[in-house]
């Protein structure tokens, strides 16, 4: 008997823009505000909805889970990145920046963790930067002991590309809808 896949909802977002007035180019005097925001524990890019008389600024964190909610009214729903306007995309790097160095340990333990996606493909390669002599280093490394930090990492790897940027590229490529496979959104 197959059970019913549970949908996993986000529980915060960070606001990447708010339009009091909507979109530019919705016809109509009724004009919804609206906020782009990306979801923190799938980062994925929502449009939200937020109450009457609430005023949203860039970096804000926001509530979007399904308790009571103080700013937003409700989710529209996901966008492409492509739907994004210009001061969210300029935010999206900022955000993903403060968000991977507030977390390292997710990043931490996927590299501690990365495993092969064939005999001749492993997760570590697909890191912008990263072929086959880096992951070789990462797994030899790993196998002494878990890295602990992004510095252990670097100092423990030589000549690895900064493993924070590496991520962020990572995660914007694949916001971007630019990657096969998904190492950190869905």
């Amino acid at each position: 008997m197959n059970q019913p896949q549970k949908t996993i909802r986000e529980e915060n977002a960070i606001v990447l823009d708010f339009l009091p007035h909507g979109y530019a180019y919705e016809q109509g005097t009724m004009k919804t505000p609206i906020a782009q925001a990306l979801g923190l524990e799938h980062l994925s890019i929502l449009e939200l909805i937020p109450k009457k008389g609430i005023f949203l600024q860039p970096h804000q964190k926001v509530y979007i889970g399904e308790g009571k909610r103080e700013e937003i009214h409700h989710i529209k729903g996901r966008i492409e990145s492509e739907k994004l306007t210009s001061t969210a995309k300029n935010e999206l790097q900022h955000v993903i920046e403060s968000y991977v160095e507030s977390h390292p340990q997710r990043f931490i333990d996927f590299f501690n963790k990365a495993q092969p996606l064939s005999m001749r493909m492993h997760q570590l390669e697909l890191l912008p930067g990263l072929g086959k002599k880096h992951m070789w280093e990462i797994l030899e490394a790993r196998k002494q002991k878990p890295f602990e930090s992004f510095d252990d990492l670097k100092n423990r790897v030589k000549l690895l590309p900064n493993p924070k940027q590496v991520i962020v590229k990572r995660i914007i490529s694949e916001i971007e809808g630019k990657e096969k496979y998904n190492l950190f959104i869905g």
